[in-house]
């Protein structure tokens, strides 16, 4: 099973690398437009939708608003920030879930609030992402930044957790995850962060900032993966799939980036970083 893991990590982090630094961006955006898809399409079966045509028809609204917000983005038009900043609002609203679960999840057990929780979980980080895509020179290494930024966190959880994890952090959503782990993955993406403004000059005096917004990132990506853990739990499923040998399914693989991708974005434009040129705006 590590082996399988291993392997399917090794591919899909080329494919991801390769994809933000060389793809034109309306490619990149059309690949992560079938990702976030096939997200939603597993989302239905945590929804347990009564039928393929309520699948289908989610999965079609989701189409329709990425093709939407592309214009936006394309045109650099600001009204595409609106998304990440509301989905923000659903971020701490899922906090409380999360901490009150399973008292509260008769309020969100139904059809129209899981649809709807489905959107602001999918689409404003497919905005988020190729909105940061296209902000200026350095707009490929901050993707690049913020997926990486994502990965030594759950490296670091993974390691701190597994050696000196003892008192867990949300024994009702995940039992594996622990306070130990959450401190590792923070004291891994500071010193990750830390080493990346050093050498990224375009920072100036904002590297503090830049910091902090990096580990607020990181906290809102935890926030994320305990969501997809908690509606996974009262699904009563371990995968939201099992379309990626070793790892489950897609949604499995950008839970923390759905939570992560638009903070950090609204982060940069309410910090006002100017990096390479670009601005988010």
């Amino acid at each position: 099973m590590l082996k399988q893991r291993l392997i399917t990590a090794f591919i899909l982090i080329a494919l991801v690398l390769w994809g933000i630094l060389r793809l034109p961006t309306h490619y990149l955006a059309l690949v992560f437009a079938v990702v976030i898809l096939q997200g939603g399409w597993e989302w239905g079966g945590l929804m347990k939708l009564p039928s393929v045509y309520w699948k289908a028809t989610f999965i079609g609204v989701l189409a329709i608003s990425m093709l939407g917000l592309w214009f936006m983005v394309d045109k650099d038009k600001s009204d595409w920030l609106a998304l990440p900043v509301v989905s923000l609002f659903w971020w701490v609203l899922t906090f409380i879930w999360v901490l009150s679960y399973p008292k509260t999840a008769q309020h969100w057990s139904n059809y129209f609030i899981q649809f709807l929780a489905g959107f602001l979980i999918l689409i404003p980080a497919w905005s988020s992402i190729i909105g940061l895509r296209v902000y200026g020179d350095l707009g490929p290494y901050l993707v690049l930044y913020l997926l990486s930024l994502i990965w030594v966190a759950d490296t670091g959880a993974y390691f701190g957790g597994r050696w000196l994890g003892k008192h867990k952090l949300a024994p009702a959503v995940s039992p594996g995850k622990t306070w130990e782990g959450v401190f590792s993955a923070f004291i891994f993406t500071v010193i990750y962060a830390l080493g990346v403004t050093y050498f990224l000059d375009a920072l100036g005096n904002q590297w503090l900032a830049f910091v902090v917004l990096s580990q607020v990132t990181v906290i809102f990506s935890i926030l994320g993966d305990l969501a997809e853990s908690m509606f996974k739990r009262h699904a009563g499923v371990k995968d939201s799939s099992n379309i990626l040998p070793g790892h489950g399914g897609l949604l499995d693989r950008i839970d923390s980036l759905t939570a992560a991708a638009p903070v950090f974005v609204v982060g940069l434009w309410l910090g006002g970083f100017s990096l390479g040129g670009g601005n988010v705006s």
